[in-house]
């Protein structure tokens, strides 16, 4: 384990990227403030430095929330989003800090979705960014790293990525929910009876339920 002098890189942060990145940015991106004791823990804990992305944002911020709340990026946790980035993982990916991840969860959506860095479980590109798409109950592959994962939040136009996944009136529900909850739908979002986003019921729930109900899904239909 790399101590918190080695991980925090003074010469070449990768923060003012980043910064620049978000000032740029087409969707809303608001950066949840962090407590700096609490980062610094989150940053050995990761064991990432702060010349990466990822490191920056643990150190730098509590998370983002990227149009509307419907992405949340994980950092060190705010008063908002209390979820930081190697507790969420801790127990789901990994047992102790330090540990090898099969893959590592980075960030997640309102519907159900989670974005993971494969670390060689989820295919042969390790490294790069996939999607579990609730809709299918799989993992996709994005073809990109974590740093064009930000500048895809950033710049891309989340209609077409989610196309068929939002309802009317979407951005005003999705800001009002927790983010450390998510949307549960019924009928199911990956059942025939759910092909009209519109008529499904939906439930805000823990992400944590959320999580686990899928994961648990998709062992079991895949």
């Amino acid at each position: 384990m790399r101590t918190l002098q080695e991980l925090i890189n003074t010469d070449d942060p990768a923060w003012p990227l980043v910064k620049e990145w978000i000032g740029l940015a087409k969707n809303k991106v608001e950066v949840l403030p962090c407590d700096r004791e609490r980062a610094e823990k989150c940053l050995i804990n990761t064991q990432v430095t702060t010349r990466s992305p990822m490191g920056a944002i643990i150190y730098e911020t509590g998370g983002l929330l990227i149009d509307n709340g419907w992405i949340r990026i994980l950092g060190s946790g705010s008063d908002r989003l209390k979820r930081t980035l190697p507790d969420w993982n801790k127990g789901k990916t990994f047992h102790n800090f330090g540990e090898p991840a099969p893959y590592l969860l980075v960030a997640d959506d309102a519907i159900g979705g989670f974005y993971a860095i494969n670390g060689g479980f989820l295919g042969q590109d390790a490294g790069n960014l996939y999607y579990f798409a609730p809709e299918m109950l799989k993992w996709m592959p994005l073809e990109m790293g974590y740093s064009q994962f930000l500048l895809f939040c950033f710049e891309s136009d989340m209609n077409d990525f989610y196309a068929g996944m939002r309802w009317k009136g979407w951005e005003q529900e999705v800001s009002e929910l927790n983010p450390d909850h998510s949307i549960s739908f019924y009928p199911f979002l990956w059942t025939e009876q759910a092909n009209d986003i519109e008529q499904v019921q939906r439930k805000a729930i823990p992400i944590e339920e959320v999580y686990s109900f899928n994961m648990d899904a998709a062992n079991t239909f895949k």
